[in-house]
């Protein structure tokens, strides 16, 4: 089933969500849930929060991202091909490597792009949609998609990395969006 998309304004992308357990009513579902909408809404990681659920689950898939590139574009990113994972009550570690630019969106704020500084290299621990304990390092794409969903369950969104100048020449967009005065081609909740 898709679901709707919380829009930026709601208090719930503002909250630290919280851990889950293996009996959370109808997970799988909800992951499967997660996935559709996702997809349907061409994004490659979505996050609980974004679907007004306070919980540490957010799935991804960079794949995506290394299907759509050019041939000579591949090269400029080492952790191609991409992976599709589910990641329940994540903890990111460690932060390494070069910090880096990369132009970054959410379906939470539509419409708006930004290029957003992040380490090149997390080491993260999380549990699997099996709640199989895992601790993993990633880099690049991969580990940025990582970085921005994780960012959701910790009540953290993209546009705070902005200089406090570039926030305020975004503002009017922002209220446009928290009214629901913007179009897009996903369904999207507009709470408070």
């Amino acid at each position: 089933m898709i679901l709707p998309i919380v829009a930026y304004g709601a208090h719930i992308l503002r909250k630290e969500a919280k851990n889950i357990t293996p009996d959370y009513d109808n997970l799988n579902a909800l992951i499967e849930d997660m996935w559709e909408t996702m997809y349907s809404s061409n994004g490659v990681g979505l996050a609980a929060p974004q679907i007004n659920k306070n919980i540490r689950l957010f799935v991804m898939d960079s794949a995506q991202i290394f299907d759509n590139l050019e041939e000579d574009e591949l090269g400029k990113y080492p952790d191609g091909p991409g992976i599709k994972k589910v990641f329940i009550n994540a903890i990111i570690k460690e932060y390494t490597g070069e910090e880096w630019l990369y132009n970054e969106g959410c379906l939470s704020i539509p419409k708006i792009r930004e290029d957003i500084v992040r380490p090149q290299t997390i080491v993260i621990e999380y549990l699997d949609e099996n709640f199989l304990p895992h601790t993993e390092t990633f880099n690049g794409i991969t580990a940025r998609i990582i970085q921005h969903e994780y960012d959701h369950i910790q009540g953290k969104l993209f546009i705070d990395y902005l200089k406090p100048l570039k926030r305020k020449l975004l503002q009017s967009k922002l209220t446009d969006i928290s009214k629901g005065k913007m179009k897009v081609d996903y369904k999207m909740m507009f709470i408070k």
